[in-house]
């Protein structure tokens, strides 16, 4: 999800299309928080880990 997002915010930034950029921005953000919560040892919708 982070992967996505970093590329949503390069096509976004060297297109010009904002909808892109605010997509971009909120699945970095998303994809951060499961990552911050699966390496804590929580399980986060079901699984213990996302990678």
């Amino acid at each position: 999800m982070i992967v996505l997002g970093i590329i949503l915010l390069i096509i976004g930034f060297v297109a010009g299309i904002s909808i892109l950029w605010t997509i971009g921005i909120i699945l970095v953000a998303i994809g951060a928080v499961l990552w911050i919560l699966g390496s804590m040892g929580r399980a986060v919708g079901g699984r213990k880990h996302y990678y």
